[in-house]
């Protein structure tokens, strides 16, 4: 890690990997949320890339104000994994199986119908069953915020969504097979994101602040807007993982019907926000947050999860409380290349190579995900060896993309 001083600003301490310098794009957004007034230090995780506002892959500290574009429009998102007792023997020769029934079982891509549960007609039991819970919270959100755009919240729940969003089945060291979710609050948490940016932005412009980047337009504590946001930040981050959770009990049903038995799975359960909020406590009356974009809390002992690109390994992790990174580590590899500039360079041929031997697509509709518009994961993680300890390191076997 090393850390600058800026002369009117903030810390901004940065984990760099090997071979992956900052873009000089992203060093200059975290100079200009260090220059906020509102700032109390800027985190640049080993996967951070450019971002809207703010670098994907920031942990930014903040005293009695947050920045709704710096947690995002996919509030929410994160990982699922879980170990479970198949070995990959009982999978041999059933990949293309498995990928073909999970996309049977859940809608992918979006937004709007395609990718949701009409386009499929019919919603499960239990998307109903969990929207039931859900739907209260909504309304008490609607109700506060009712220029939030509707969204086809209910129809998306339990849907994988499409860019980066995955389904996968992995390999653990032992052979043993785990599955994994990257997923958030699909359409409703985009709609909530958007909304109070703009309302943020309107603030701003009111009172007549200077700002580097209109994004970066803050919200302050003790404000009724500010406690409308983080409401419902909440209830979109509740929306996310019970997302997460209908999503990894679709493809346990999935895999367990192409093997002919119950897979027996919830074993070594993790799950984990990487687009959030997180209160820090208060100091001098006033409240201090952490908001990680695109970035995972790794406090002493507590399990996260790292995943590599399309053709590259994933880890399960254990957080070492690193305070300098406010408890933090990366969410991923992170983009070393736009989704543009990833079309244009690489070949369906190219896509192939880089993912020979992984059943998943293998189509211009995802050369923007490609193995190698992404950072080498191995790189990253040496990175933040100060962050985290590996615990358990992941082969895809199978990946599914929206």
């Amino acid at each position: 890690m090393k850390e600058t001083l800026e002369e009117t600003g903030a810390p901004i301490r940065v984990w760099e990997p090997a071979g992956h310098p900052l873009e000089p794009e992203v060093m200059r957004q975290a100079q200009q949320v260090a220059g906020l007034p509102i700032t109390e230090a800027v985190c640049l995780m080993p996967d951070a890339h450019f971002g809207i506002g703010g670098p994907v892959g920031g942990v930014i500290a903040t005293r009695g104000a947050v920045v709704p574009a710096l947690v995002g429009v996919d509030i929410g998102c994160g990982m699922i994994a879980t170990g479970t007792d198949l070995t990959a023997s009982m999978l041999e020769g059933r990949h293309a199986a498995v990928r073909a029934a999970i996309e049977a079982q859940v809608p992918v891509g979006g937004p709007g119908i395609k990718g949701s549960w009409e386009e499929r007609r019919g919603t499960p039991r239990a998307v109903e069953a969990a929207w039931a819970d859900l739907a209260p919270g909504f309304e008490a959100v609607l109700q506060r915020n009712p220029r939030i755009k509707a969204s086809p919240a209910r129809a998306q729940l339990g849907t994988l969504g499409g860019g980066n969003h995955f389904i996968e089945v992995c390999l653990d060291e032992h052979r043993a097979v785990w599955l994994m979710v990257h997923s958030g609050s699909r359409g409703v948490g985009n709609r909530i994101g958007t909304y109070f940016a703009e309302r943020a932005r309107a603030e701003a412009r009111a009172a007549r602040r200077h700002l580097p980047d209109e994004a970066l337009a803050w919200l302050e504590e003790g404000t009724a807007l500010f406690d409308d946001y983080v409401a419902a930040v909440a209830w979109a981050q509740e929306f996310a993982r019970a997302n997460r959770q209908l999503l990894l009990a679709a493809v346990v049903a999935s895999v367990s019907e192409v093997v002919g038995r119950e897979l027996e799975a919830a074993m070594n359960l993790v799950d984990c926000h990487h687009n959030y909020i997180e209160p820090l406590g208060s100091d001098e009356g006033r409240g201090r947050y952490v908001t990680r974009k695109g970035a995972v809390s790794a406090r002493a002992g507590e399990p996260g999860i790292i995943p590599g690109s399309m053709g590259a390994r994933s880890f399960i992790v254990r957080g070492l409380g690193n305070a300098a990174s406010y408890e933090s580590c990366s969410h991923g590899a992170g983009r070393r290349m736009s989704r543009g500039q990833a079309r244009r360079l690489f070949s369906i041929e190219d896509h192939a190579r880089a993912t020979a031997g992984i059943e998943c697509r293998k189509d211009a509709g995802v050369l923007d995900e490609t193995p190698g518009a992404y950072k080498d994961i191995d790189a990253v993680m040496a990175a933040q060896a100060d962050l985290v300890e590996v615990v358990t390191t992941l082969r895809q076997v199978v990946t599914v993309k929206g």
